[in-house]
């Protein structure tokens, strides 16, 4: 799931103070900043040399303090191009929304200021990198399947995707179920699990064609079996037969003349020698009693 816009303040911090606005906090923890008006228009070298010193700062800096929230989310803006650059490598994506990754990427950044540790003297942008692009595979492995999978077959499918390629590449072929076993050392029955569990990171839509051509061919939907509302019916015959056994042989003729030959109650009378109010009287009870039978089952 995506990170709200209140998520990602509530985890970066206070944002960055107002274009042409300079606070005495921005004067004292980042004089390097006081003749910028936007640090998201900053050129790449000086944004590095920059991060490089706020990283250096911010490690000195007490957590949750005041100073420590405007030296973290001035870092968070200063770098907001690595997640930029981290997300074109997964190249157009049309059913996420891009706002979201770009969200979901601001965490991995996140977390790469949070982890980073001066001290060290790693390139930022080789840490960060990383960083940010595990939080974005992350996001596509637990949001983006169509249909729940364990969290231990969702890896399992990476696993055999880039056996599959090294496979092919050497085979010159695709690999077989035996042959992917071998190569990962797994049992068969796994791998044909992990295979049948890539099937459902995808869902195809049932007004596709039936078949690859396409062409005048129903589709899947149509193909597919619906609901026979005739079987409740039949359902429902097979259990009133007992009921209808058990009554009077009397009501067995009048539910016979109405329903069976469909005379109408006024006729049922006549050939009954009853009046057609005793008849409806007698037919509305045996009705009654069937349906509390029905119920009864």
């Amino acid at each position: 799931m995506a990170v709200t816009s209140d998520e990602l303040l509530l985890r970066v911090g206070p944002a960055a103070p107002p274009t042409g606005y300079e606070p005495p906090l921005a004067r004292t923890l980042a004089p390097e900043l006081a003749d910028i008006e936007d640090v998201r228009e900053v050129a790449p070298a000086d944004a590095r040399e920059l991060t490089r010193v706020l990283l250096v700062r911010l490690a000195g800096l007490e957590e949750g303090t005041r100073e420590y929230s405007y030296v973290r989310s001035t870092l968070v803006e200063l770098n907001m191009s690595l997640v930029r650059f981290a997300l074109r490598r997964f190249g157009p994506r049309p059913r996420e929304n891009q706002e979201d990754l770009l969200q979901v990427g601001a965490v991995g950044l996140i977390k790469a200021i949070d982890r980073f540790e001066p001290e060290r003297e790693l390139e930022f942008t080789t840490f960060a990198i990383p960083t940010i692009l595990g939080e974005i595979r992350r996001h596509f492995r637990d949001t983006t399947w169509a249909v729940h999978v364990p969290r231990r077959l969702q890896e399992l499918r990476l696993t055999l995707a880039k056996a599959q390629d090294a496979l092919s590449q050497r085979l010159d072929r695709a690999p077989t179920v035996a042959e992917l076993a071998a190569h990962l050392d797994l049992p068969e029955e796994e791998v044909v699990e992990g295979l049948t569990a890539a099937n459902a990171h995808t869902a195809g839509s049932l007004d596709l064609p039936g078949d690859t051509d396409g062409a005048g061919q129903p589709s899947l939907a149509d193909r597919m079996g619906d609901e026979d509302g005739r079987l409740a019916v039949v359902e429902n015959l097979v259990a009133l037969k007992p009921l209808i056994a058990a009554l009077p042989e009397r009501e067995r003729l009048i539910l016979s003349l109405r329903f069976t030959e469909d005379l109408t109650q006024s006729q049922i009378g006549a050939r009954l020698g009853l009046s057609q109010m005793h008849v409806s009287r007698l037919l509305g009870r045996t009705l009654a009693q069937l349906r509390e039978g029905l119920a009864a089952e």
